[in-house]
């Protein structure tokens, strides 16, 4: 038996699962870590945190199985998250800045004052805004003290959690990320496949810091072993929606994924088209397999598997997530909840750093049952706002069916709710686990051991088909009440 390490590392907790040679689940390990808020819209990881957590999973998933026989490993990450660290030590000089922290909301305001957002966007496909990581990288070399002449004396270097990972585990022999996870940091010109010197300079961002990038099935070094017993190769790396992509063999163009985790992002392979959003849709690289990237529209919202996190462990009305499907059927239709979860800002289409939560249609009867479906239909609205911007911007069209994967999917009621928000049918795969199966299989096939894309394609395995079922006006008349709330909501 042939098996594949797939590494998860998301933002709250870290996975490691072991695909056996017909890419089914063999082992599994996950680790919750902690989150910190050091100031209202912050957002940190401590680095020892990111990779305890990794080490402690992997070695959890292997344990049954004989290491010598794991052909090689693919990554899989939280993406825009920003580590920068000390070439000679390893050690890093401040905690990671998680994709969702909104810290450097007025280093981009200044950015977009000075007229500089037309050319982020069509170098690198993506928009000013603190969710990325090149402000993010500014700020730590702004606040910690001799940061930036380090910095330029080629002593610190800057990753995203996949390069961190990867250096951590060959010991420091290989600083290199891919080109989904590059095409995340607004300092990679996605067209030319490099490194924008302009724009690192605007951002005062010293070259040497940056990694090599690779395709993302690619040598990105040798695993050592005194991880899990064995030197095993890392052969597969693409950021967490990227990989879902992969793992949904969504391949063609026109295909489109929403992967429901902390947050949710949605996925439309364009395919070697770089399609300019019209919509406020980020342009970026879906994945890049022999030098050659396909492109996507994407768009990220920062708030979903998180809203009910809030519910459990803000508010307390919850134990666990599963409760909020019952709740959800509970719930009095006839007094219904807005909730706009903006925590930390707005991502697509609205892009509003700066707006926060809120809660409309509030009486005496509103309850947590209307809470928890408030909660979920969240997630659906914000999903329904993506997908009308993607019709409006994709001159193929969309396709009219939405494959969807992640925690939330997992949810009859959160799927056919979804379902009847966008009025188009909902796809769940068998395999629930597609960002780790995407990672597995960029590595599987690199190493030899998975087919190629046409035969990964005809393994996809639908579970079930969720049709819509609401009304149209009861459908339209929902969304014109959530598209009121949002505009009660944004800051501007």
């Amino acid at each position: 038996m042939t098996y594949i390490l797939a590494i998860d590392q998301g933002t709250t907790s870290s996975r490691a699962i072991v695909f056996d040679s017909a890419m089914k689940i063999v082992a599994t390990g996950q680790q919750e870590f902690p989150q910190h808020f050091p100031n209202s819209g912050w957002v940190e990881h401590d680095p020892s945190d990111i990779w305890n957590s990794t080490v402690a999973v992997c070695r959890e998933a292997v344990a049954g199985i004989d290491v010598a026989q794991i052909a090689a490993i693919g990554i899989t990450n939280q993406r825009e998250t920003t580590l920068i660290w000390n070439r000679e030590t390893g050690e890093p000089i401040h905690n990671a800045i998680v994709w969702q922290d909104r810290r450097t909301s007025a280093i981009c305001q200044d950015l977009k004052a000075a007229g500089h957002e037309a050319t982020v966007t069509e170098r690198t496909g993506l928009l000013l805004d603190p969710y990325f990581s090149g402000t993010k990288v500014k700020w730590i070399l702004d606040h910690v003290d001799g940061a930036r002449d380090m910095a330029r004396a080629g002593k610190l270097i800057f990753g995203t959690v996949d390069s961190y990972l990867i250096w951590k585990m060959t010991g420091g022999a290989r600083h290199v990320t891919d080109a989904t996870n590059a095409a995340r940091t607004m300092l990679y010109n996605i067209g030319k496949g490099e490194w924008d010197t302009e724009i690192c300079g605007l951002l005062d961002i010293p070259m040497e810091m940056l990694p090599e990038v690779l395709d993302s099935a690619a040598e990105f070094g040798i695993c050592g072993a005194d991880l899990i017993g064995a030197d095993v190769p890392i052969l597969g790396v693409a950021g967490d929606q990227q990989a879902a992509t992969v793992g949904q063999a969504c391949f063609g163009p026109g295909m489109l994924k929403s992967t429901y985790g902390t947050g949710c992002f949605a996925l439309l392979n364009t395919g070697a088209d770089m399609v300019r959003s019209d919509n406020r849709l980020l342009t970026t690289i879906a994945y890049q397999l022999d030098g050659k990237p396909t492109y996507a529209l994407e768009g990220s919202i920062f708030i979903a598997g998180a809203v009910v996190q809030w519910l459990r462990d803000g508010l307390g009305l919850i134990g666990d997530a599963k409760e909020t499907q019952v709740m959800a059927e509970a719930a009095d239709t006839t007094q219904p909840l807005y909730l706009v979860p903006a925590f930390t800002g707005l991502g697509a289409p609205y892009w509003d750093a700066d707006c926060r939560g809120a809660i409309f249609g509030l009486t005496r009867g509103s309850g947590p049952n209307e809470f928890a479906r408030a909660a979920l239909e969240s997630v659906a609205y914000q999903t329904r706002d993506l997908y009308e911007a993607m019709k409006a911007d994709w001159a193929g069209g969309a396709d009219a069916v939405l494959r969807v994967d992640g925690g939330m999917s997992g949810s009859d009621w959160t799927m056919q709710n979804l379902a009847d928000t966008l009025g188009a049918p909902v796809d769940r795969p068998e395999v629930l686990e597609t960002t780790a199966l995407g990672a597995a299989w960029l590595a599987g096939m690199k190493a030899g051991v998975y087919p190629d894309q046409a035969g990964f394609a005809k393994g996809w395995m639908l579970e079930r088909r969720f049709e819509p079922s609401m009304a149209e006006d009861t459908r339209a008349k929902a969304y014109a009440g959530w598209k009121d709330a949002i505009a009660r909501t944004l800051s501007r």
